[in-house]
């Protein structure tokens, strides 16, 4: 834990002192895009809701117009569910991985390990 603490301000100190500067994160039109692809190239959820709509024997007759429209709406709900986590992970991530995030998280897990070891012992 002492080891893990004292690497981590180590690397800490040598990144504020370096100048190369991270890659530009992609643009947000790129990002939804790419994310809009995912949901085009895994479509399991509007499958299973359309399976749904067309399997559902109701009493009531359901238009097609209507089935549409709900798969479709099926459908921006999980782009919109993916969109949501995958902004929220960037941003964790961007937070996280930044030079302080490093040095806080490698204190944590040395903070949490001398915890857990010195609980051991007692």
């Amino acid at each position: 834990a002492a080891r893990g603490a004292v690497a981590a301000l180590r690397q800490y100190r040598a990144r504020r002192l370096s100048t190369r500067s991270a890659p530009p994160p992609p643009s947000p039109a790129r990002a939804c895009l790419s994310l809009f692809g995912i949901t085009l190239l895994n479509p399991t959820t509007v499958i299973y809701f359309a399976a749904l709509v067309l399997g559902t024997g109701t009493t009531a007759s359901v238009r097609p117009l209507e089935q549409g429209v709900f798969v479709l709406a099926a459908f921006l709900a999980s782009a919109s569910w993916q969109v949501s986590l995958a902004g929220g992970g960037a941003l964790l991530g961007r937070v996280l991985t930044g030079h302080r995030g490093r040095l806080v998280t490698a204190l944590v897990s040395s903070a949490v390990m001398t915890v857990l070891a010195v609980r051991m012992m007692t």
